[in-house]
């Protein structure tokens, strides 16, 4: 929510135009120029809009960022091209680097040391990731779920373009890469329950309930979406952004159960459950999904709510040890073998160091 504000505000100083996106009339999900969701919610008034904001501005209570350096295991183009193949690395926040068919796919790519429009304000990283663009091997697929700033980094578009065979996108938000310079040819637009299958991995973009926008002028004017990845040793899905809702009971019937699910957790508040889970949500999504395992992500990273910067980890932990559900927290950089998943440690506790 924050990281869209700051757009807006942005777009307010600039006095940016609409941009020029592309139509879908053929989705059902595209309705009077803009995408929706299943089940709408009331638009956030301007005077809700300025109580965010002057909750993050001046209400912030102490421990949203850490107050100490936060334990990232560096990661090599050798490690990633040494490793068994179905194996999952997390770069920060949803960013995640699987290795696939002995190929490497990329989610929602974040690098930058701001998730904002502009790199001298906004939310700064808590970690610098755990490898550097140059360092990356080659990728076959950058899977994106949506367009705001914490999943959709321009910067690191650019400097990743060049060693990106291809990107898989929610509708609209490949026209974006397009008009960022990605050739037409390495980018495909996919709606809800589209799929594509490269090179023996099958990715479908399932539904989720969120919104778009980078700007005050482009809202919902981009989909967002969930994905499932199927590969011959494993069956994974990755919530993007999204509030709780009964599509993932749907995704289950047509697409589950599923090896693990790597689900937002974190950056929540009770003002935008709409489209942010709460933990307990996260964890009923969880077991809608019929999933074995859970991979909290979309946390650690950035500063985005109210709540301290390691409440989403103690919150899951606490719910999935009274549900027991198998939990993976493994540290930014650290290996993850989906063939064997392994539960990790508790990191971000100082005990833990």
């Amino acid at each position: 929510m924050l990281v869209s504000l700051l757009a807006a505000a942005r777009a307010a100083v600039t006095g940016s135009l609409r941009p020029s996106l592309p139509i879908y009339p053929e989705s059902a999900q595209f309705r009077h120029e803009r995408f929706r969701n299943k089940v709408s919610r009331e638009p956030m008034t301007f005077r809700q809009g300025l109580a965010v904001w002057r909750d993050f501005l001046f209400n912030k209570p102490s421990g949203t960022v850490p107050d100490r350096a936060i334990s990232v295991q560096p990661l090599t183009k050798a490690d990633l091209l040494a490793a068994p193949d179905n194996s999952v690395w997390r770069l920060g926040h949803s960013s995640l680097v699987f290795k696939l068919n002995d190929a490497f796919w990329l989610t929602d790519p974040v690098f930058s040391k701001r998730a904002s429009p502009v790199q001298w304000f906004g939310p700064k990283r808590f970690h610098a990731p755990p490898i550097s663009i140059a360092e990356l091997p080659p990728i076959k697929v950058v899977v994106l779920s949506h367009n705001h700033y914490d999943h959709l980094d321009h910067a690191a578009i650019r400097q990743l373009q060049h060693k990106v065979e291809q990107f898989i996108t929610p509708l609209g938000v490949g026209a974006t890469l397009i008009r960022w310079g990605v050739p037409p040819g390495k980018v495909r637009e996919l709606d809800w329950w589209d799929d594509v299958e490269i090179d023996g991995v099958r990715a479908t973009a399932t539904p989720a309930q969120h919104f778009s926008g980078r700007g005050f002028s482009d809202g919902n004017r981009t989909l967002w979406c969930s994905w499932v990845l199927q590969h011959p040793d494993s069956k994974l899905f990755f919530s993007g952004d999204t509030g709780y809702f009964d599509g993932f009971r749907e995704i289950a019937e047509r697409l589950g159960p599923f090896d693990i699910a790597f689900m937002e957790t974190g950056a929540y508040n009770p003002r935008w459950v709409y489209v942010h889970m709460l933990p307990e949500q996260t964890l009923q999504a969880f077991l809608d999904l019929r999933a074995r395992w859970l991979y909290p992500i979309h946390n650690g990273t950035f500063d985005l709510s109210m709540h301290t910067w390691e409440e989403p980890f103690e919150q899951i932990t606490r719910l999935a040890e009274q549900h027991g559900v198998a939990l993976a927290t493994p540290q930014m950089g650290e290996p993850l073998d989906m063939s064997a998943p392994h539960g990790g440690s508790q990191w971000w506790r100082p005990s833990a160091e």
